[in-house]
């Protein structure tokens, strides 16, 4: 085959350090827009970002020349640099150090990019924590709660 193409799409979800609830709308309202934008310019074509008070959800398209790692980050490293310039009270900001990630088929993409658009109303019934428990019982991941929530 004479050249190389590849679209593997990728749900990431990862929360602020401790799960502290700074990410008030008006942050999110520009913090979302500069991660898609982190991710195109990684060459990874953002299909949604969202999420609420103390998290962020991702749909992308991985570049087939970056490591899920590479972008993850990226990612982290590059927003949560920006984070620290918009106010005195975000000057120590910092992401939780782990993250989960779970492949989307394109059958599924509109159900994710849907689920991402409606984090405000759904975390009006469910916390954070819940929420990655489902994401994971659903992904089938493994997981031990005693390293999960830093």
């Amino acid at each position: 085959m004479p050249q190389s193409l590849a679209r593997v799409l990728v749900h990431l979800v990862f929360s602020t350090k401790h799960r502290v609830p700074v990410l008030a709308p008006e942050i999110r309202a520009e913090l979302h827009p500069y991660i898609a934008a982190v991710l195109n310019n990684d060459g990874c074509t953002a299909l949604r970002v969202g999420g609420f008070d103390d998290h962020v959800h991702l749909l992308f398209a991985l570049s087939r020349t970056r490591t899920i790692s590479q972008v993850v980050e990226n990612v982290k490293t590059s927003s949560s640099k920006w984070l620290k310039t918009k106010s005195a009270a975000l000057s120590e900001f910092h992401w939780q150090k782990g993250y989960g990630i779970f492949s989307v088929s394109e059958e599924h993409a509109d159900e994710v990019v849907d689920y991402i658009l409606r984090q405000e109303e759904h975390h009006a019934a469910q916390s954070f924590q819940d929420e990655v428990r489902t994401l994971y019982g659903r992904g089938k991941l493994a997981f031990d709660e005693r390293f999960m929530w830093e």
